[in-house]
């Protein structure tokens, strides 16, 4: 009861907020319009008014002359006379020789086009309350991802929401999360399609064979048998022998075009509490130095915590995939502001621009958006597909040297970079398992040299490219295998540091820009 109460205040804050920002908006285009007509008429006004100037002139020199010309016509014929005469005969066909402005070299047009029936209608529509009657006691999962599966291969479950009666729900939206997972915590990524019916798919991989776990929840309690248990097996030796000899391409033929020395500085185990869901902060040396957060929908508590990135400033941006909006905090920890309320449907991945604004990657609608560190949109772009300009459950967000956004494309295995309003500029990776080629993307970086470097989930490697998206090098990892590398960054000092998923760890391996 209380989260509800605390949820219908936070709705009611952002109704207000979205309420005012377009107020402020259709203020400040009505403002642009007047400008536009005052500058337009301007324009045109000082033209017509440059002719009717030059017309009263001339129409006031020939008024002049011809009442000259009747009063010496009038007088008596005398030398003086004809002088004056002579006089007014040059300057008669002067007169009749000038050109005056006499069609007008402007319109009179200034129209105004005002679509508003499209505009009234969406803001008829504009904002709908979402919710459902759907429980988790009586909802149920199937499917063949729920029995043995195959290394490598995607998993399919089917979760179909009940009322509490029993009844099947007819619509979307729940608030749904599912979680594989090994005795030790580690957990395997994947995606939940709302089919907008009542019914939701969840497609995983999981990389590596053993015992897990699939945690089902609606609105943060167990669905019916979750958590169910799971087997994963490779599916023949053969395969096995394959997947191994691709993955241990660790090492580049050409030592010299490495940029990575081959070797693990150090890695550190995590301890996840999936009841408080902390977030923990470590030196370069791996030092811990604190840790906050606290379980919840709440503003200020974390959910499912999937991204995190510093502001210039020093604040600590968190995605959090299942509250559905992006938390603001000090470097003490201590909650500022929540931004993407309403907007974001499963944000994954955030990045800060050199213009110091918040990128955030939303997984599940597959846009990119742009905010201002106030919550204030800047500009969105992207759609589900496989477009150039489409995403398939896209990842992660990096941000290079000009500025441009470089965004992990999940299933589409590919790379993407486009400039900060939403165009296209290079696209990089195709599905396999060679150079240059990815097993879904997550984690990318980028160096002081323009580098990227992106961590390739199915394929369990650390893959580096130049600027232009062409191959450089695989950071080895063969000592100490990675499994489902996520998150990504480069430290400070200058090294690699990786979020080892599948070996609940981060790792830190030392890199020479």
């Amino acid at each position: 009861l209380q989260q509800l109460t605390n949820q219908r205040a936070s709705i009611e804050e952002d109704i207000q907020s979205s309420f005012e920002d377009l107020h402020k908006q259709l203020d400040v285009r009505k403002s642009v319009l007047l400008m536009e007509l005052e500058v337009t008429y301007g324009l045109k006004q000082k033209v017509l008014q440059s002719q009717i100037d030059s017309l009263i002139r001339g129409e006031g020199d020939i008024t002049t002359t011809c009442t000259q010309t009747e009063e010496a016509l009038a007088g008596e014929a005398c030398v003086a006379n004809l002088q004056v005469e002579r006089k007014l005969e040059e300057r008669l066909k002067e007169l009749a020789g000038l050109r005056l402005p006499c069609q007008p070299e402007e319109n009179d047009q200034l129209d105004l086009v005002m679509e508003t029936d499209g505009l009234r209608k969406s803001v008829h529509n504009l904002g709908t309350i979402v919710t459902t009657s759907a429980v988790a006691s009586q909802s149920e999962a199937m499917g063949g991802g729920l029995e043995q599966c195959i290394v490598g291969h995607p998993a399919s479950v089917t979760i179909v929401t009940r009322d509490k009666s029993g009844g099947a729900c007819k619509s979307g939206n729940a608030i749904l999360s599912a979680e594989v997972f090994t005795p030790d915590g580690s957990i395997v990524d994947g995606e939940i399609v709302d089919h907008k019916n009542g019914t939701y798919e969840f497609v995983y991989t999981v990389p590596k064979e053993g015992n897990f776990s699939l945690a089902l929840r609606l609105y943060d309690q167990h669905i019916k048998g979750s958590p169910f248990k799971l087997t994963i097996t490779r599916a023949s030796e053969k395969k096995k022998g394959s997947k191994r000899a691709s993955s241990a391409l660790g090492t580049p033929r050409r030592k010299t075009q490495n940029p990575i020395e081959d070797d693990l500085i150090f890695k550190i185990d995590i301890d996840i509490n999936y009841n408080t869901l902390h977030l923990q902060v470590f030196s370069n040396e791996g030092e811990f130095k604190s840790r906050f957060g606290v379980r919840g929908r709440s503003p200020g508590q974390l959910q499912r915590p999937t991204g995190v990135a510093v502001h210039p400033s020093g604040d600590i941006i968190i995605a959090d995939y299942d509250n559905k909006w992006v938390s603001i905090f000090t470097c003490e920890g201590k909650f500022k502001a929540k931004l993407g309320s309403g907007r974001l449907m499963g944000p994954k991945g955030v990045s800060v621009d050199q213009n110091g604004h918040v990128i955030v990657v939303d997984n599940k609608s597959c846009t990119v958006f742009i905010f201002q560190l106030t919550g204030k949109l800047i500009n969105k772009f992207g759609s589900r597909g496989n477009g150039d300009k489409q995403f398939a459950g896209p990842h992660f967000a990096a941000v290079n040297k000009n500025n441009e956004i470089i965004i992990t494309d999940f299933h589409n295995h590919s790379v993407k970079v486009f400039t900060p309003e939403g165009e296209l500029v290079l696209k990089f990776g195709s599905n396999g398992e060679g150079n240059g080629q990815f097993n879904a993307p997550t984690g990318v970086a980028v160096d002081i040299n323009g580098n990227i470097i992106v961590a390739d989930w199915g394929n369990s490697r650390i893959q580096v490219f130049d600027g232009s998206g062409s191959f450089l090098s695989y950071i080895n990892t063969s000592a100490d295998p990675l499994y489902g590398p996520q998150g990504l960054a480069l430290t400070s000092d200058g090294h690699v540091v990786v979020a080892d998923s599948g070996n609940h760890c981060f790792k830190v391996y030392r890199y020479l820009q």
